[in-house]
């Protein structure tokens, strides 16, 4: 490896690149790994986090239920691929130890810092906008905060502190579908009052992007800054397709973009991805990453429908977004 990850070493799933493969990054073969129905009453897993924990994987998953309300449930597994659910939706608990009710919970990110474990999703609060959670042990979660103002989705928190800041990605966004969508960054000393905000960057630099940009994944530290996994939109005569891009941010100033992608590095191309719930989607929203091999194994929504499985590896990445920066 010339590039590295800063990092530990972590064995995730794994599968070689295809001969034949043109991307960056390329598809399990035996994707989806969640398929439709995976939990009683769930019709539908995708949009999930999955972190190493203990002698295997756990997971926070987005669950649209048969009402096609979305809540959070549990999920593990041994090998990062096959998962076993808990039937109920994770109950989320206030300081004094009140059970606390949502209207609906999505897409969440996961991320252990400083050995505590965050989640982050999308909830109502006058409109939809990003909470926070945290456990220590998967047993009981506790409510953080509501650390922004509605609307807001797609809250990714990195994974230390930097500078003594948690520091939190997110996109701006409306009440509806939103027609637009720009990556900003909030930092907290406390996980509880956020601000110094800051933009990232804006859509539409590239078609595929065209529309909006939303973080997806926790970013991952390497030697040339933070590998952030994000998603693209753009509005096509057949409706919104959803793909998958990559920026670099400054190692010690991440306000800052060093790199971004010109073009898409994943693209819905497969059957799981262009047909479903939501046809045309590649919606990434977690990364492991080992640090050893450099290998990294990224979870992604497809279709809103089913949860795909992809790979790449720190060189293979980290070349091709510098060679084709814009």
């Amino acid at each position: 490896m010339k590039n590295k990850i800063i990092g530990p070493k972590i064995n995730i799933p794994w599968e070689e690149k295809p001969a034949n493969c043109p991307s960056p990054i390329w598809r399990y073969s035996k994707n989806p790994i969640i398929n439709r129905n995976p939990i009683k009453g769930v019709a539908r897993v995708f949009n999930s986090a999955v972190l190493p924990y203990k002698d295997g994987f756990i997971g926070v998953f987005r669950g649209d239920t048969f009402t096609t309300i979305p809540f959070l449930y549990l999920g593990r597994s041994k090998d990062g691929i096959h998962f076993e659910f808990e039937e109920k939706p994770i109950e989320i608990f206030d300081e004094k130890g009140n059970l606390m009710k949502f209207d609906y919970c999505y897409d969440p990110r996961l991320i252990e810092i400083e050995g505590t474990y965050f989640v982050s999703f999308c909830t109502h609060m006058h409109g939809p906008t990003v909470a926070v959670i945290k456990t220590l042990d998967f047993k009981k979660f506790t409510f953080v905060s509501i650390p922004l103002l509605p609307f807001n989705r797609n809250g990714v928190f990195f994974p230390k502190r930097i500078n003594g800041d948690y520091l939190l990605l997110s996109r701006p966004s409306d009440n509806g579908h939103t027609p637009f969508g720009d990556i900003f960054l909030s930092r907290s000393k406390d996980m509880i009052d956020w601000g110094r905000h800051s933009h990232i960057m804006e859509s539409g630099w590239e078609w595929w992007c065209g529309l909006k940009v939303g973080a997806g994944c926790n970013p991952i530290e390497t030697n040339l800054g933070w590998l952030c996994f994000i998603h693209g939109t753009t509005n096509t005569c057949n409706g919104y397709v959803y793909s998958i891009g990559a920026i670099i941010l400054d190692k010690d100033d991440p306000s800052k973009v060093l790199y971004r992608c010109s073009p898409y590095l994943l693209t819905p191309e497969m059957d799981y991805e262009t047909n479903g719930f939501v046809p045309n989607v590649c919606f990434p929203t977690c990364a492991l990453a080992d640090a050893e091999t450099g290998r990294i194994a990224i979870y992604a929504g497809a279709a809103d429908t089913y949860v795909e499985l992809l790979f790449t590896d720190i060189d293979t990445v980290l070349d091709y977004i510098v060679k084709n920066a814009r």
